[in-house]
């Protein structure tokens, strides 16, 4: 996710930059080895129910086991890696970007959180204008293109040695939803678990899965995320309508499909739903750019998923 800094869209592009601004070179490092030991643990929770068929439900059970087996923390870096691999592949592909247009922008922070995949994501913070449409649009689209490309092989190579396993009727489960390359690629290996029958994923694959949830997170079209930037840069002023459209559409599909969709439409009514103008709307973006786009419109399809977190009792 890339943000740009500002304090209000309307003078955000003829602001001067501050000049006593230095780089967060620590601060991004801390944060990153902070995010690493967070899914480093959580892999190695995935990992070890993953090796024994036995979900490890709790902290205190990883520990316990991690006291008798303490090489078994290892078996977490698979996950980490990809995990990590896709974030800094997403947020690099934002800061190449930006750099290659001479936009001021700060190194990636991750942010580590103890939850289900030991991270919430990572973002840079973008210090000066975008120069037009052009800059704006290459910006919004590097991250999800490098994430994606990142994401793509992790699944090949991992969902083939996911484990069918008979369904506990009894357990709690956590469904995750199948986004379409997920169900494109397990129908080329032929993962089709019968009636009774479940998917555990391999722990990187369902580090795949985190990549491509938060890739179409981002494509959402709408405020200042990836999605809304690619949508300013090809409708310019209409990406007000576009941006509002959406919430009045997530609205319904949350109380459908899925509730947390809800909390994704209040987000950029929060935020802000408009966005800044470039320094020069005047430019047009250019045949290959707007093919370029249907290709991220392919992603986002291609990653997103209507019900992405299910609990069935």
């Amino acid at each position: 996710m890339s943000q740009v800094d500002s304090q209000a869209p309307a003078i955000s592009i003829t602001t001067a930059l501050d000049p006593t601004y230095r780089p967060k070179y620590k601060l991004s490092l801390i944060l990153f080895a902070l995010t690493f030991l967070s899914t480093l643990f959580v892999g190695a929770q995935l990992a070890i129910s993953y090796k024994i068929n036995a979900p490890i439900e709790s902290e205190a059970d990883l520990l316990r086991y991690l006291s008798g087996n303490p090489a078994a923390l290892g078996l977490g870096l698979p996950f980490a890696f990809t995990v990590l691999g896709f974030l800094m592949a997403h947020e690099m592909g934002h800061y190449l970007a930006c750099r290659y247009y001479g936009i001021r922008s700060t190194l990636p922070y991750f942010i580590p959180f103890p939850n289900l995949i030991g991270t919430l994501g990572a973002f840079i913070k973008i210090r000066s204008p975008f120069q037009n449409r052009r800059a704006l649009f290459d910006v919004g689209i590097a991250g999800p293109i490098a994430g994606f490309i990142v994401a793509v092989p992790a699944l090949m190579i991992s969902l083939p040695h996911s484990k069918i396993v008979p369904v506990k009727p009894e357990s709690l489960q956590l469904v995750l939803g199948e986004p379409l390359i997920f169900q494109l690629v397990a129908k080329l290996f032929h993962l089709s678990p019968p009636q009774g029958m479940d998917i555990i994923l391999h722990p990187v694959a369902f580090a795949a899965w985190v990549g491509f949830f938060a890739t179409a997170l981002n494509l959402l079209p709408s405020g200042q995320l990836d999605g809304g930037h690619i949508i300013y840069s090809l409708f310019g002023a209409y990406h007000r309508i576009v941006s509002r459209a959406f919430v009045f559409v997530m609205i319904p599909v949350g109380m459908i499909f899925w509730t947390w969709w809800i909390l994704w439409a209040v987000i950029p009514l929060v935020l802000g739903l408009n966005h800044p103008p470039t320094m020069d709307n005047s430019m047009p973006l250019g045949r290959g750019r707007k093919i370029i786009s249907v290709v991220g419109l392919a992603i986002f399809l291609l990653s997103f998923s209507l019900t992405p977190i299910k609990i069935i009792h």
